[in-house]
């Protein structure tokens, strides 16, 4: 049994991977913030039904506590690492760049060296599309210039992988930078598209459409990037950069339309301007994901708007 360190573990994609990870047999350390970005108790509801596990062990600890950080990886020793702790959201980042700086910088520095000290096996860095900035080119590649973010947020991705990419440089750690492209489904971030605008199309309350609809996001069921999370830390690939998403852009008028149909109720739209830090679309070329990883992404939109709706509905009762 091998021991793997999950980082905001608690969140929406961190707690579905240390699902994966116990039915796979390993032993998960989770380590979350619980911030108040969203509702703590969302994040603590996520891990709830893992507390009673054995094998599952959880801390309330923040990833810029260096000492903390040293004592965990002191007494666990662990072979693996999934670091998805991060401060989210493009628009936020905007009005507090300093707190993304910090936590996104700084924290996952924090990890890289004591994954260097303590000799860890394998590192899988959560990454973002978010890097690609406003970039023209479609599908984007791993192998497209990025250096012309248009958030904080996405900055800070970008750092992180730079951060990455040095320490595997300098001390041969194997690392596996994952940009994930708009994931949604069960335990979705209330903040993005896809929980927010079920909910209020559901409870017929309005949503705002940001432009004129036609901007398009490459929509990623939680399911096939756990699977790519889960690929990349079965493998040894030295050092990559990798795309997870559907490669399968949907713009914003067919996403509210799928929703529509699915909850059987009409949206009620307020068009707003195009905010600072969005792009118009987001594109992932997964060729790379599938040659290296075996990446096949199998949750098609249509079916993965049923599920999260489901869920919604049973959350709800």
């Amino acid at each position: 049994m091998e021991t793997v360190l999950v980082t905001g573990g608690a969140g929406f994609i961190g707690s579905h991977v240390c699902d994966r990870l116990l039915l796979e047999g390993q032993r998960v350390v989770c380590i979350d913030n619980l911030n108040d970005y969203y509702n703590p108790n969302i994040k603590k509801k996520n891990v709830k039904h893992n507390l009673r596990n054995k094998n599952f062990i959880f801390y309330k600890l923040d990833i810029l506590n260096f000492k903390k950080l040293d004592k965990l990886f002191s007494k666990y020793n662990f072979d693996k690492v999934v670091h998805l702790a991060a401060r989210a959201g493009v628009r936020a980042s905007i009005n507090n760049p300093f707190i993304y700086e910090e936590t996104n910088v700084r924290g996952t520095l924090n990890l890289l060296e004591l994954a260097r000290k303590y000799d860890v096996k394998n590192f899988v860095f959560g990454s973002s599309s978010s890097v690609y900035g406003a970039n023209k080119k479609t599908p984007f590649s791993e192998s497209d210039e990025v250096n012309e973010q248009v958030s904080p947020y996405a900055v800070t991705k970008r750092a992180g992988e730079l951060l990455c990419s040095n320490y595997h440089n300098l001390y041969n750690l194997n690392i596996t930078c994952l940009r994930f492209f708009t994931v949604y489904g069960p335990r979705g971030r209330p903040d993005m598209a896809p929980l927010k605008f079920t909910h209020r199309i559901f409870n017929k309350l309005p949503i705002d459409m940001y432009g004129d609809g036609t901007s398009a996001r490459d929509y990623t069921y939680i399911s096939d990037i756990v699977d790519g999370i889960v690929f990349a830390l079965n493998k040894n690939l030295s050092f990559e950069i990798i795309n997870l998403g559907d490669s399968n852009p949907i713009t914003l008028k067919d996403f509210i339309s799928i929703i529509e149909k699915s909850v059987d109720r009409k949206a009620v739209i307020r068009k707003e301007p195009m905010p600072k830090g969005d792009v118009l679309i987001t594109y992932a070329d997964i060729r790379k994901a599938k040659r290296l990883l075996g990446y096949k992404p199998k949750i098609k939109i249509s079916e993965g708007i049923r599920r999260l709706i489901e869920w919604y509905k049973d959350e709800r009762n």
